[in-house]
Parts: structure tokens; C-alpha cells; sequence
């Protein structure tokens, strides 16, 4: 895939709004103040934020385009899960789902 001339504005337009966003959040926060409802929506914020990102794994772990990715892959994602929720290191986790995922597949496992 080439980039023509709309895909660099658009980066370039969604660049300038993230940019605005970030120094717009803090000055508003202050102008408008914060309160029950602000912080309520923050954890709401925090809440949709974490769903999101774990229908992404889900999708990643489980379908690679439109078929399914087999069992290396999903198992892979479990030991990332429990070194995660046993308070592992970050390089530990995604060195430990790379090589289990790995090992499955050099085993035959899809």
C-alpha cells in the first residue's frame, strides 16, 4: 500500500487533534473544575477503556482476519494473563507468551 497525498493530511489532522486534546484537557480541567460527576466519569472512562483493550486481545488471541488462529496463539495469551495477574514483569510476560506460543507451534499445535 502506497500513502498518496489524503492519508499524510489525515495523519497529519488526527496528529493536530491529538496534540489540541492534550493541552486542552488539563486547561479545561482547571476553568471547569472537577466534582462528583467529573469523577464519576472518569472511572467510567477507565472502565470503557479497560473493556476495550480486552476485546482487542480477545480478537487478537482467537482470529487472525476472518479464521481462527488455533490453539498455540490463545495459550500464549493464558500464560500472559496469569504472569500478569501475578504481578509479573512486562519484558517476563511477553517473553514467556512469545516463547510459549512458539514452542506450541514447533510442537504442531496450529
Amino acid at each position: 500500500m502506497s500513502w498518496g497525498a489524503e492519508h499524510w493530511a489525515g495523519l497529519g489532522v488526527l496528529a493536530v487533534a491529538t496534540l489540541a486534546l492534550r493541552l486542552l484537557g488539563p486547561w479545561l480541567a482547571a476553568r471547569v473544575g472537577g466534582g462528583a460527576r467529573a469523577e464519576s466519569t472518569d472511572a467510567l472512562l477507565a472502565g470503557l477503556a479497560v473493556a476495550v483493550l480486552a476485546g482487542l486481545v480477545v480478537t487478537q488471541a482467537l482470529f487472525d482476519g476472518r479464521s481462527p488462529t488455533g490453539w498455540a496463539r490463545p495459550l500464549g495469551v493464558v500464560v500472559a494473563g496469569v504472569l500478569v495477574w501475578r504481578r509479573a514483569p512486562f519484558l517476563v510476560v511477553v517473553l514467556a507468551a512469545a516463547a510459549t506460543t512458539a514452542l506450541l507451534r514447533l510442537l504442531g499445535l496450529p
